[in-house]
């Protein structure tokens, strides 16, 4: 299968260029004051009468080891923490001190400190309150899962995926209301993305949207976020939802590298190509371009500036760090001539290809049971 035989990039994220800044930004969130999204659900509901547990030996132990890990996010974190926002904004600052770019002649140049700490402060709400809304997406394509999938030991893990995933919303929704000072809207490209994920009628495409890049990249980015807090409620909160997010991971590796194995080339390139374009709108969500307008600063102005940043360029490659050496082991990196491999070059995330898959190493992620 020669490359060219791939719909091009136009036809996939809707632009030519993955790196064309205007086209990113042109893209927003049009019903932010909407309290409902209703979203087409395409999928059919599968019964299966086979009923043998333990059929799928891997898929089991990860059910038996989801019933064990179970918490309970009003009692089993310290909510009474008292969190200073400034204090905790300004400990962050000191532990960047050495990579805090020159604002000279840029939109930041007349920034008091106050105003970088509030940025700061800014910033992690918005991580957070997209971390939120991403949770809700995966409450609803784990419902859909356990709907769909035709494997009875699917189905059964599935269903205390749901479980976990009304925890993490409601854990983040506490968090931001009572610590923080209320939320973001959704992103614009993660909603594109979960309305794509929750559209699609086939159920792998639950699994790979959800389970192995959503989930992915919010693996690494939970972990990146515990480091660096200084918050221990927070540092807690993520911890636990980490130990849950490497099983669900797990669940998509250990699932897709079976039904993976039977699909055809062209199967497998549609596949390739839904991946590539939840990665693109994934990056693009962490430009954070609500938070640029909140300072009053136009995302135009200081993006070129920030996509610049050798800091945040190696902060968003390493969001990936999950997701490339799990697409290698489901096949989808190097089927068609490997066409994925040469997309995961161009955004600059192939290095990551050998890095331990999430279906090996979710057991040292585990935080209980």
């Amino acid at each position: 299968m020669a490359l060219d035989e791939y719909a091009a990039n136009a036809d996939i994220i809707g632009r030519a260029e993955i790196n064309d800044l205007e086209a990113i930004l042109s893209v927003s969130n049009t019903d932010v004051d909407e309290a409902i999204h209703v979203v087409q659900d395409n999928a059919d509901a599968i019964f299966t009468w086979d009923y043998e547990k333990g059929a799928r030996p891997a898929l089991n132990k990860l059910y038996e080891k989801a019933k064990r890990a179970q918490w309970n996010g009003e009692t089993d974190l310290p909510w009474d923490t008292d969190v200073d926002l400034e204090k905790n904004a300004a400990l962050q600052r000191l532990q960047f001190a050495g990579m805090q770019a020159d604002v000279a002649g840029t939109p930041l140049e007349h920034f008091t400190e106050d105003d970088f700490i509030k940025l700061s402060i800014e910033s992690d709400n918005w991580t957070l309150s997209q971390f939120m809304h991403g949770e809700q997406g995966a409450l609803i394509c784990t419902a859909k899962i356990v709907e769909t999938v035709p494997w009875i030991d699917a189905k059964y893990y599935a269903s205390t995926q749901v479980m976990d995933e009304a925890r993490h919303v409601e854990v983040f929704a506490k968090y931001l209301q009572e610590k923080q000072n209320g939320y973001y809207p959704i992103n614009a490209h993660l909603k594109m993305l979960l309305d794509d994920i929750i559209n699609d009628s086939r159920w792998d495409m639950t699994y790979l949207g959800m389970q192995i890049m959503v989930e992915g990249l919010a693996l690494a980015a939970f972990g990146f976020m515990q480091q660096m807090t200084p918050d221990p409620l927070l540092k807690q909160l993520l911890r636990y939802v980490m130990s849950d997010e490497a099983r669900h991971v797990a669940f998509g590796v250990l699932s897709l590298k079976e039904y993976y194995a039977e699909l055809s080339h062209a199967e497998l390139r549609e596949r390739q190509e839904f991946a590539f374009e939840a990665a693109i709108r994934m990056r693009d969500r962490f430009l954070q371009q609500e938070v640029w307008e909140r300072m009053g600063i136009k995302p135009a102005d200081i993006l070129p500036l920030v996509l610049q940043d050798e800091g945040r360029g190696m902060f968003q490659q390493m969001l990936f760090s999950k997701i490339v050496p799990n697409c290698k082991k489901l096949g989808l990196l190097d089927a068609g001539e490997g066409w994925l491999r040469t997309k995961f070059t161009e955004m600059g995330v192939i290095q990551f290809e050998d890095w331990q898959d999430t279906g090996e190493e979710y057991e040292s992620l585990q935080a209980t049971g």
